[in-house]
């Protein structure tokens, strides 16, 4: 794909906007298909979020090279935005002050992307047919052509059920106006559907403990409020991370917030909460786990599913995509974020030789390239596009060379806090013959000898 000249873009987040910037800097010419009515339209979702990486990881170095023209005035490196300062200060700037308002393309959502002249299954001259993308916007159906395609379009608004099995609880689909995904803000703009009534949160990642909190702060503000914390797991402790040995600073506080409150008991703990059904309760949510005389419930006025998200692969069917049959990320990077496998410390960089397909020429990048994955980071997304585009232009040394330097988290867990079988992590346990997780100061320590946590 050397000499690729069109480059089109699935999805206008941060990353969407990173691949468009380094895609310009390389000479091509990308075109952005953004769903939404405005650039990051998904980080709208949750803007009231404090992210947990400061200023310094979450601005692209190509993006803010763009942006220098314009007179933009870069953000304090060490300070932490939330999702609305980053639109503000840092994403619709990029959308609109520089060159790349001219290549973006909003209200264009994408419904079909095939090879001009071949379908799935026909392979003799494949690789020199351009793609062809369908998408849909207010005009009605266009198709754009072109030499290549990053799909950064993200899995926010395709999230996991509550129901443990991967599969949506029996109910879930009835009692849809209960329930709520992701992290909705309670305290804001949903303060009146959460005020006052008891709100029950699956899950037991970030999106869940940061709900969590804010629904403790709600009750301070609005007598009434309860919080339940429904987990899947048994041990509640997982979920409180690394403290004060977690690299990233602001995700360790939280964590130790967390913790402090669960043990106040201002939030109510339901630990192996396996939700099996959702049915309807005399107006308010019954939400049971297991079955038969073992089962249990509880009853709530809404429930705020925070249990992941997964990729949307329904547009891509006509590509040939080489993706884990478990984590749903391309083969290569799977063994590096499987959260069966996965452990403290962080994912080592890598670009378009993991994220390339069967199909030449595509890539998926951001969030989406990590399939089921909950490990990502925006500045892993950016290392990425960086990589596609030098490899897109034909520059293989600068596609392979790592240009970025992640923290280590310092989070020990195996098979992350929603596993029911979660164990010790990579703290302990044995050596591997290669690093091909993320813990690799763990087992560098190990081969030295060394026995307990070497992530710290």
């Amino acid at each position: 794909m050397s000499d690729a000249k069109t480059v089109a873009i699935i999805g206008a987040g941060p990353v969407g906007l990173a691949a468009a910037a380094h895609v310009l800097e390389r000479g091509m010419s990308p075109i952005v298909l953004e769903a939404g009515s405005e650039a990051g339209h998904a980080v709208r979702q949750w803007q009231q979020v404090q992210l947990f990486s400061p200023w310094e990881y979450n601005v692209d170095k190509a993006a803010a090279r763009l942006l220098a023209p314009t007179g933009w005035n870069s953000p304090d490196p060490s300070s932490y935005p939330t999702g609305g300062e980053l639109l503000d200060r840092y994403l619709m700037p990029l959308a609109t002050r520089t060159a790349l308002r001219e290549v973006i393309r909003t209200s264009s959502r994408v419904t079909a992307i095939s090879r001009v002249g071949f379908d799935k299954a026909k392979t003799k001259g494949r690789q020199q047919a351009p793609f062809e993308i369908r998408y849909q916007n207010g005009k009605g159906p266009e198709v754009l052509r072109a030499d290549a395609v990053i799909d950064t379009s993200g899995t926010w608004f395709s999230p996991n059920p509550a129901g443990g099995n991967g599969l949506a609880a029996i109910g879930e689909r009835e009692c849809a106006g209960h329930i709520a995904s992701g992290m909705p803000d309670v305290r804001g703009a949903g303060r009146a559907r959460y005020a006052g009534k008891t709100v029950a949160v699956l899950g037991a990642g970030h999106s869940a403990v940061g709900t969590l909190i804010d629904l403790v702060h709600l009750a301070d503000e609005a007598p009434g409020t309860q919080a339940i914390w429904l987990l899947r797991g048994a041990d509640p402790a997982k979920a409180f991370g690394g403290g004060r040995n977690d690299k990233l600073a602001a995700r360790g506080e939280l964590g130790s917030a967390f913790a402090a409150l669960v043990a106040s008991g201002k939030i109510k703990v339901e630990t192996e909460f396996g939700v099996t059904r959702l049915s309807d309760s005399e107006g308010r949510l019954e939400i049971a786990a297991g079955s038969g005389c073992g089962g249990r419930s509880v009853i709530v006025d809404k429930l705020i599913v925070s249990t992941g998200f997964r990729p949307d692969f329904s547009f891509l069917s006509e590509l040939r995509l080489r993706l884990d049959p478990a984590i749903e990320a391309p083969v290569a990077l799977a063994p590096l974020i499987d959260p069966n496998e996965h452990s403290c410390g962080t994912v080592r960089p890598h670009g378009a030789r993991e994220l390339s397909h069967d199909e030449p020429g595509f890539y998926m990048a951001g969030m989406k390239s990590y399939g089921r994955a909950p490990t990502f980071l925006m500045m892993t997304g950016y290392e990425q596009v960086r990589s596609i585009a030098a490899d897109l232009a034909g520059d293989k040394k600068a596609a392979a060379r790592v240009e970025l330097v992640l923290p280590e988290t310092g989070v020990c867990t195996r098979g992350g806090v929603e596993s029911t079988g979660a164990g010790s992590g990579c703290c302990g346990g044995p050596v591997k013959q290669e690093p091909t997780a993320c813990c690799a100061a763990d087992e560098a320590a190990k081969k030295a000898g060394a026995s307990g946590c070497g992530c710290s």
